[in-house]
């Protein structure tokens, strides 16, 4: 399983429906990032095998979100494991599928590569949403306790770390300690546009927090030189 970094690190988001673009974008960063991540958008309109492709430059962090049935999700996760060589260095399911779900995940995953599985991430609470937008689907007392209350659930049944927003990374570490894996997106650099991220913070401040890996998508695939935009965001984190 990928190791903790000793100091927070860089995800490059590759989001694009096209293969040859993400690609180009994955050698651009390769030297400045420590991951690269295949979300939905891709990974639906390349097809699995992009993730082997993509992890030619650097190791993948496969961000589809299972949410099923446990024995779906089980099964989901043994497809993405079949491939050794290809198999992604972190993959995500979401932390409200339960802890059945998440168990069932873990134990796929175990059973597919062993010692060398992904590590399995819940998502807590998207970064796009606030606490208007998460009451209108019935959750009441805003993200933060929201992804507290699915951090414990998901880190109980297995999950070796969590996706949260900037806003909750110090919360989690009082909360866990040091030990979770905190995959944090909603970074954008300063005089960056939000776009439609709602919880957001600087590279630098997320750092500070206590995040271990930071997912930047459109302030670097959208930069005229993604290489340099990633060099740019990676020279700002503390080593």
């Amino acid at each position: 399983m990928l190791r903790k970094p000793n100091a927070a690190g860089l995800i490059a988001a590759l989001d694009t429906p096209d293969a040859a673009r993400a690609e180009g974008w994955a050698q651009a960063v390769a030297p400045h990032v420590g991951l690269v991540k295949v979300g939905l958008e891709l990974f639906c309109a390349a097809g699995p095998g992009v993730v082997g492709r993509i992890a030619r430059h650097r190791p993948v962090f496969l961000d589809l979100k299972f949410h099923d049935i446990p024995n779906t999700v089980a099964g989901a996760v043994r497809s993405v494991c079949a491939d050794r060589a290809a198999a992604p260095a972190m993959l995500t399911l979401h932390g409200g599928g339960g802890a059945a779900m998440i168990e069932a995940a873990r134990r796929a995953a175990e059973d597919a590569l062993g010692e060398a599985r992904p590590a399995i991430l819940a998502v807590t609470v998207l970064t796009s949403f606030t606490a208007a937008a998460l009451a209108e689907t019935g959750v009441s007392g805003g993200p933060a306790q929201q992804v507290l209350r699915l951090a414990r659930l998901a880190l109980e049944a297995g999950a070796d770390g969590l996706v949260c927003s900037p806003q909750e990374v110090s919360r989690l570490r009082d909360a866990f300690g040091d030990a979770p894996l905190l995959v944090v997106p909603g970074i954008r650099p300063a005089g960056s546009a939000a776009g439609d991220q709602a919880r957001i913070a600087t590279p630098e401040e997320t750092a500070a927090l206590g995040a271990d890996w930071l997912v930047v998508g459109r302030p670097i695939t959208g930069a005229p030189d993604p290489g340099a935009a990633a060099a740019a965001i990676a020279a700002s984190l503390p080593r």
